[in-house]
C-alpha cells in the first residue's frame, strides 16, 4: 500500500434530508472532482482504508483529480431488512436527494468551480450508487466508474416495489426512457461498467444493464477485465490506476 502523502480534510454536517450527520472525505488540493462511493456499508473513510486511494496517490498529489469520498446510507435503506420494503426505497430516495441537493453543491464550493462536471466511482454497492447517480443527473455527472456493480435491486426489496424504488432502480427506469433531454445529456456522458471472470465477481449484473442501455441506444463501455475483474479491492485498485492514467 502507498503511503498518503497528499492535503486531507474531513467535513462533516447534519442532513436535514437523513435526519443525522455523514462526513466527506476530501483527497487532494486541486483536480477535476471525483465523488467516490463506499461498498454495502463502508463510511467515507473506507476507500483510504483499504488502500484504494493510497493506490491513487499520484494522480492525487499531481492534481489530476481530487477525490471527495462520501459515506454509505445503505444500512438504512436498502440493507435494512428490518424495515418495510418501502421504508428502504424512501430512504434510499432521501440519500439521492442528500447527494444532489447537499453534496454536489459541496463539491461545487470545495472546487470554486460552480457546474463543473463531477465523475462518480464505485465498486459493489458504491458502483449502483456511481451508476444510479449520473443515470439520474446526466448534467452534473458526465463520467461514472462502475465497479462489480450490481443494478437490478429487487432481491433487497423482500417483493415490495413502489416508484421509490422504481425511481431508483436503473434496469427499470432506463428501460422506460424516453424524455429526450435525458438522451441529449447522456450521450455526452462516459458510462464504464467494469466487470470480469475474478474471484466472487457476478458479471451478469453489469451485463444486464448493459443490455438495458443498448436496447435503448445509450453509449456505454463493458470493460470486461477477464481474471483482473474480481470483486475485491486489489482488482478495483488496478482498474482504477488504469482509468485514471487515460485522463
Amino acid at each position: 500500500m502507498m503511503r498518503i502523502v497528499m492535503h486531507v480534510e474531513h467535513h462533516k454536517w447534519h442532513s436535514p434530508r437523513l435526519g443525522y450527520e455523514l462526513g466527506v472525505a476530501v483527497f487532494g488540493h486541486w483536480g477535476p472532482p471525483m465523488l467516490a462511493f463506499p461498498t454495502s456499508q463502508g463510511n467515507e473513510w473506507e476507500l483510504e482504508g483499504a488502500g484504494l486511494i493510497g493506490a491513487l496517490a499520484d494522480f492525487v498529489d499531481g492534481g489530476r483529480v481530487k477525490i471527495f469520498c462520501v459515506g454509505s446510507n445503505n444500512t438504512d435503506s436498502f440493507m435494512n431488512k428490518g424495515a418495510h420494503p418501502s421504508h428502504r426505497s424512501w430512504r434510499q430516495r432521501l440519500f439521492d436527494e442528500y447527494i444532489r441537493d447537499e453534496v454536489v453543491p459541496f463539491i461545487y464550493s470545495h472546487c470554486a468551480s460552480p457546474g463543473i462536471p463531477i465523475t462518480t466511482m464505485g465498486a459493489s454497492m458504491g458502483a449502483y450508487h456511481a451508476a444510479n447517480t449520473l443515470f439520474r443527473y446526466p448534467h452534473l455527472v458526465k463520467r461514472c466508474y462502475a465497479l462489480s456493480g450490481m443494478y437490478d435491486l429487487r432481491r433487497l426489496m423482500d417483493g415490495g416495489y413502489d416508484d421509490n424504488f422504481y425511481f431508483h432502480n436503473p434496469v427499470d427506469y432506463l428501460g422506460n426512457l424516453s424524455d429526450p433531454w435525458f438522451y441529449e445529456q447522456l450521450a455526452s456522458c462516459e458510462i464504464r461498467l467494469a466487470t470480469g471472470s475474478g474471484p466472487f465477481e457476478e458479471s451478469r449484473f453489469t451485463y444486464e444493464l448493459a443490455r438495458v442501455l443498448s436496447d435503448k441506444g445509450i453509449r456505454h463501455y463493458v470493460d470486461d477485465w477477464g481474471p483482473m475483474g474480481g470483486h475485491d479491492w486489489p482488482y478495483w485498485k488496478v482498474q482504477m490506476r488504469e482509468y485514471l492514467s487515460r485522463w
